[in-house]
């Protein structure tokens, strides 16, 4: 009995065994198949990918010989002024490149790609790429007080090592490798200094992306022998124009997030919270006092004007922007005024005549005559006001007169600087008394900032107090109405 259930067992065992073996030669044989189709799918593709890499590289001799060619002919035309060329070039580390650089000529644009160790294949230029990567085009960078002050350390410390100038762009154009809006630049300034041209003139060309006052100082410095203090002069100087800045974004930015914080806070209340309170008094009956009714209209009217009001106020802004920056009257009369406001008005004159004496004292410094130096000054300020004085200072030196005059008893000019101006001019050390004035003013700038952060904080959270305060006071006095109807 025992041994028919065994044999009886193995025979139904059998199907399925067979079923089993089968099934793993399928997904063996499946396997092989799936490798064998993967591997011939990879050698095509290589192999397409290699006929791909030579038609490429097909195209691009053919582009290289039309380049030859060209610059043969009417490529070695060189410009009165610079253009933007484009090239396409296999770089040092063999990947193929593209970009833009100033030049006066194909030839010259190609001989210099070439001493850069590039395989040049094209180069273009017309009036679309001057359009787009022009110094004057939308597109034009301007660089960062951080990245300039970083710049002109590295710079001053490479040429004090021994490292020619030019050198020295190369290792720091390498060196600040992602920052590639800045490369067209720097191997504009490369070039420039490749085909003779000095610095100052060199950073000239490449539009607003520099200072007008560092270019104007490397002309001195460069004329006097002194480019490495210069250097390293001007890195001292915008450290100190990025602590001011950023003094001034301290104190802005927190009762900026303040304001946003309490308007968002207001507003959710006003657009969510007030209208489930009017359910309850519209259901209720309860009588309802002119706060309150000021509150609900209000609220009400936030409802159904919230889009408009926000459209309204995006375009108010714009306007407001594009008449400051392209209006000169409405800028100077926004300045005249905040000017005049307290505080606020100390802040801006304390922080334009830092600026205004320590450039002055750096420009002295550095033999800049006094009628160009107030030249850059009225360039540099955005301040009209200031720039009012600069203009008539210009006048005053062309008639004569001392530099402190058109500084006496004007309301933009506090009487200490005035008089310390006029100290050194009659003792003959403007620059070092133009120091002292900047020092002195830097400190009380950074007073000031400390003492209105410390004042706005707890004024600020006061009134969104008040405000948060005045509108539940409105919601919750007709409720203690409601209340006592009911116990009545």
């Amino acid at each position: 009995m025992t041994q028919t259930k065994t044999m009886t067992m193995d025979i139904l065992k059998f199907p399925f065994l067979l079923i089993l073996d089968i099934l793993s030669l399928a997904v063996r044989g499946f396997k092989f198949l799936t490798i064998d189709i993967i591997k011939r799918l990879f050698k095509e593709l290589q192999k397409n990918n290699q006929i791909t890499n030579k038609k490429v590289a097909q195209k691009l001799e053919l582009k290289r010989q039309e380049l030859i060619k060209d610059l043969q002919n009417e490529g070695g035309f060189r410009s009165k002024t610079p253009r933007v060329f484009w090239y396409r070039a296999l770089n040092k580390e063999g990947k193929l490149e593209t970009g833009t650089i100033n030049g006066y000529s194909k030839l010259d644009v190609n001989t210099f790609l070439l001493q850069e160790s590039y395989i040049v294949y094209e180069i273009r230029s017309d009036k679309y790429i001057d359009f787009l990567y022009s110094d004057s085009s939308i597109f034009a960078v301007r660089m960062s007080n951080k990245d300039l002050l970083f710049w002109l350390t590295q710079l001053s410390t490479y040429i004090k090592s021994g490292i020619t100038l030019t050198e020295s762009i190369k290792i720091l154009n390498n060196q600040m490798h992602n920052k590639k809006h800045y490369r067209k630049a720097f191997q504009s300034i490369i070039y420039e200094l490749t085909m003779g041209e000095s610095f100052s003139k060199a950073l000239e060309k490449q539009g607003g992306m520099f200072p007008a006052l560092l270019i104007n100082m490397i002309r001195a410095a460069e004329a006097t022998g002194e480019l490495e203090s210069t250097l390293a002069d001007m890195s001292n100087y915008y450290e100190e124009v990025e602590k001011t800045r950023k003094q001034m974004i301290s104190a802005i930015t927190y009762p900026a997030i303040i304001m946003i914080f309490a308007t968002a806070v207001i507003t959710f209340i006003l657009i969510y919270v007030i209208p489930q309170f009017v359910k309850i008094y519209e259901e209720s009956n309860a009588e309802i006092n002119g706060l309150t009714v000021f509150i609900i209209n209000l609220s009400n009217f936030l409802q159904n004007n919230i889009v408009n009001i926000i459209l309204i106020l995006v375009v108010a802004v714009i306007i407001l922007y594009f008449c400051y920056t392209r209006i000169k009257a409405f800028r100077k009369n926004v300045q005249y005024a905040l000017m005049h406001f307290p505080v606020i008005s100390k802040i801006i004159i304390y922080k334009e005549l830092t600026i205004f004496t320590k450039t002055f004292s750096s420009l002295l410094a550095n033999n800049v005559n006094i009628t160009e130096s107030m030249d850059i000054l009225s360039k540099i300020t955005g301040n009209e006001i200031y720039k009012d004085i600069m203009e008539q200072t210009i006048k005053n030196i062309v008639k004569g007169d001392k530099i402190s005059t058109s500084f006496k008893d004007h309301w933009a000019i506090p009487d200490i600087a005035y008089y310390m101006i006029v100290t050194g001019e009659s003792t003959g050390q403007l620059a070092e008394m133009m120091q002292r004035v900047s020092a002195y003013y830097s400190e009380m700038h950074k007073s000031i900032v400390t003492n209105l952060k410390s004042f706005i904080e707890p004024v600020l959270i006061s009134m969104l107090a008040l405000v948060v305060g005045v509108i539940i006071l409105a919601v919750i006095v007709p409720m203690f109405g409601l209340m006592s109807q009911l116990e009545t």
